[in-house]
């Protein structure tokens, strides 16, 4: 069974999420233990404070060194981890390739910041994966623990059935999007479904949605292309 451990400042920002749906059915089903530590707890001082002004001045504050290293060290004293994940801008971007590798592991850490980021010296010490979601800037590293979380547990084998299958999911085969899908009524609003999916003929079908595949990949090329 596979194990996530998410160490984030703001914990109660990942719980529903993470018990919703099918990150909750792989939890059910004993597919994978999901375990979120609050920094709080492995803050030093009274004060549980967890944060500080960066040295050198500049706005903002960072999330301090010592809880990181304290819960990550008490949790590879426990196992062996795989991947410690730190979510950060400067990180590799995330894609389905990396959420693949990501799904065979056993252990997984993942370091979700916090205001204007973490002290570096956790990422240099304990980080193996840096990873970006985007080229954006989030309040935080929670949102991108979740959507790594998520893509990791719906790969894992059992987690999805047959009619979720992710194996023709869009990007699974390198850059590859999915033919549009359609469900009834075969008619609303005065849009059709392509006739070719009413007529039970598999092979055209097939036929249409690998075409289908071939123009809405090119399309999402020529979107995402930079100038």
């Amino acid at each position: 069974m596979m194990r996530i451990d998410i160490i984030s400042a703001v914990p109660d920002s990942l719980l529903s999420p993470l018990n919703t749906s099918i990150v909750k059915r792989a939890q059910d089903k004993n597919k994978v233990e999901i375990f979120v530590h609050n920094l709080r707890d492995y803050a030093f001082d009274k004060h549980k404070q967890i944060d500080d002004k960066p040295f050198g001045g500049g706005p903002g504050m960072l999330l301090k060194p010592e809880p990181f290293f304290d819960c990550i060290e008490k949790l590879t004293s426990e196992r062996d981890y795989d991947h410690i994940i730190i979510t950060i801008p400067k990180g590799k971007i995330y894609d389905q390739k990396t959420a693949n590798k990501f799904s065979l592991a056993k252990n997984i850490i993942i370091l979700a910041g916090h205001y204007k980021g973490i002290d570096d010296r956790v990422r240099v010490k304990f980080a193996t994966d840096e990873i970006s979601i985007g080229n954006f800037v989030l309040s935080g590293g929670e949102l991108p623990a979740l959507i790594i979380a998520d893509s990791i547990v719906r790969l894992i084998p059992g987690v999805l059935n047959d009619s979720e299958s992710a194996l023709n999911d869009s990007f699974m085969d390198g850059d590859y999007i999915e033919a549009p899908y359609y469900t009834r009524p075969a008619e609303y609003r005065g849009m059709k479904v392509p006739e070719v999916l009413l007529s039970g003929n598999e092979k055209k079908i097939k036929e249409w949605r690998s075409e289908q595949s071939k123009i809405m990949t090119e399309n999402w090329k020529n979107i995402n292309s930079t100038e």
